[in-house]
C-alpha cells in the first residue's frame, strides 16, 4: 500500500477561505468577496453573543448591525497575524455593552405614559385617527376675524404669555383676552359644539 495519498487527505477538513482570520486578512487586502464571506460568517456567532447578554427581537438584530458596522469601521486595526475571534468577540462584548448601558440609562429616564399624562382632557385630542378634527380646528380658526385669529394664534396656538401677545400685537392685554373669549365662543358654533355667538 501506498501512505502517500492518505498523508495528502489528512488536510483540516475546513478550507483556509472558511477561517475567519484568513477572510479578515484577505478583506483587509480588498478581497470583496472573501470579506462578505467573514460577515456572513460572523453574523450567526454574533446573533448568539447577543442573545446571551440578553437581547431579542429587534434589540438583538440592531445590535448585531451595530457589531458588524463597527467590525467594517474598524477592520483597519485587526493584526493578521494574530487570530481573529479574539478580536471580533472583544469589539462585539464593547459594543453589546455599551448597548446595554444606554439601555438601562434610557429606561431610568423614561416614564410611562398614562391617562394623567395627557395633554387634554378630551379623548378626541389624544387620539391619532381623529387628525380630521384638527383640519377642521384649523379651517375654523382660519376663518375667524383677523383679531380674534391673531389672538388665538398667539394665545393659545403659539402659547405666548398675555404681556408678549400685548407687546407683539400693539393691543391691551384686555383687548386680546376679549378677541379671545369671542373667538372660542365662534369656534365652538363653527364647530357644532355649544351654542354662542360673538
Amino acid at each position: 500500500m501506498n501512505d502517500g495519498p492518505k498523508t495528502e487527505t489528512a488536510q483540516p477538513t475546513r478550507p483556509p477561505e472558511a477561517d475567519w482570520s484568513v477572510l479578515m486578512a484577505r478583506g483587509q487586502q480588498g478581497d470583496a468577496a472573501s470579506y462578505r464571506r467573514l460577515l456572513q460568517g460572523i453574523t450567526p456567532y454574533l446573533r448568539a453573543l447577543a442573545h446571551r447578554f440578553g437581547l431579542s427581537g429587534p434589540d438583538l438584530e440592531d445590535a448585531v448591525q451595530d457589531v458588524l458596522l463597527t467590525v467594517h469601521s474598524i477592520r483597519h486595526t485587526y493584526d493578521p497575524t494574530r487570530p481573529f475571534a479574539p478580536w471580533l468577540t472583544a469589539v462585539a462584548r464593547h459594543r453589546l455593552l455599551d448597548r446595554l448601558r444606554r439601555r438601562v440609562r434610557q429606561i431610568g429616564r423614561e416614564t410611562e405614559l398614562t391617562e394623567a399624562h395627557e395633554t387634554f382632557a378630551a379623548v378626541e385630542t389624544n387620539h391619532p385617527e381623529l387628525a380630521g378634527e384638527a383640519g377642521r380646528l384649523k379651517a375654523a380658526i382660519a376663518s375667524l376675524p383677523e383679531g380674534q385669529r391673531r389672538a388665538v394664534e398667539m394665545l393659545k396656538l403659539k402659547e405666548m404669555s398675555l404681556k408678549e401677545a400685548s407687546q407683539a400685537s400693539g393691543q391691551s392685554e384686555t383687548a386680546l383676552k376679549v378677541s379671545v373669549h369671542r373667538a372660542i365662543k365662534r369656534l365652538r358654533v363653527l364647530l357644532g359644539g355649544a351654542q354662542g355667538g360673538q
